[in-house]
């Protein structure tokens, strides 16, 4: 089995103390020596330039960097602007999603989906980008149906995406399952698995229920059994994540993508547990 690959997630600091916490956490990152990091790109693209300036201070950094660019809410003309800044910065990889539009917003702009986004990226700028999509084992929460919700990612990945990366879960058998059912179709992209580190429990639920991942029974009731105790809230979580990690790892997921939440302590204790695993 290939070695698997290892990425890092952030998203663009809003003030100047962010970024200054940030470029912390990630220089203690940095010496895990991921394959790239990526950054997100707010709804309706609201933090676009934040998005480009933190992706272009992290390759003046010496590392390979991916801006998240979503489609919702834009024109093809804006997002040509865009394609043709990446460019113009060396940028190479780029993580391409339909997005969410902002509260209050408008109409949902010339490209509907993601496919149609992939689809004008490589009209637009031919094989320049290594493009990743989102991937979702769990199933997108305004997806139809499961099957419906297939045929999107197909239709993303014969659109030319290069791989995946996955909506962030805690049950290994979603991941496997999806991509039994990914085979059958003849898709064969690396699909990366993401992973979201336990430290807060109510911020965890928060996103869950934004997003639509699961949170196990037994995970939730033991999270909540620990109230505002945050040292077994992390202990826990980290025996959780290590555990699903080296499960997946084993099953063959080609790697792992860590949404970091701008903070360098729990990616880093998962990745050192690994190591040791």
């Amino acid at each position: 089995m290939a070695t698997p690959d290892f990425s890092i997630e952030f998203y663009p600091p809003k003030t100047p103390d962010g970024a200054d916490k940030l470029r912390v956490a990630r220089a203690k990152l940095a010496l895990l020596q991921p394959k790239y990091f990526s950054v997100t790109f707010g709804a309706g693209g609201s933090t676009q330039q934040g998005t480009l300036d933190t992706v272009v201070e992290i390759l003046g950094e010496g590392h390979d960097a991916a801006p998240h660019l979503s489609c919702v809410g834009a024109t093809r003309e804006s997002i040509r602007a865009i394609l043709t800044q990446f460019q113009s910065h060396g940028i190479k990889r780029v993580v391409a999603l339909r997005g969410d539009l902002p509260s209050g917003y408008g109409g949902a702009g010339e490209l509907r989906y993601a496919s149609e986004l992939v689809e004008f990226i490589r009209a637009e700028t031919g094989d320049w980008f290594h493009i990743e999509v989102a991937a979702y084992p769990e199933v997108h929460p305004q997806a139809r149906s499961p099957q419906d919700d297939l045929q999107n990612f197909a239709r993303k990945v014969q659109a030319g995406a290069n791989a995946a990366i996955t909506q962030y879960f805690y049950n290994a058998d979603a991941y496997f399952a999806f991509m039994d059912q990914t085979r059958k179709l003849g898709i064969d992209i690396p699909v990366v698995a993401g992973i979201m580190p336990i430290t807060n429990y109510t911020q965890l639920m928060r996103f869950s229920d934004m997003c639509g991942a699961e949170i196990p029974r037994w995970v939730r009731l033991k999270l909540a059994s620990f109230g505002d105790d945050s040292a077994s809230i992390k202990a826990f979580g980290l025996d959780v994540v290590a555990q699903l990690c080296e499960r997946l790892l084993a099953g063959g997921a080609p790697g792992l993508h860590f949404y970091s939440m701008n903070q360098a302590v729990a990616t880093t204790a998962l990745w050192e547990r690994l190591k040791a695993a």
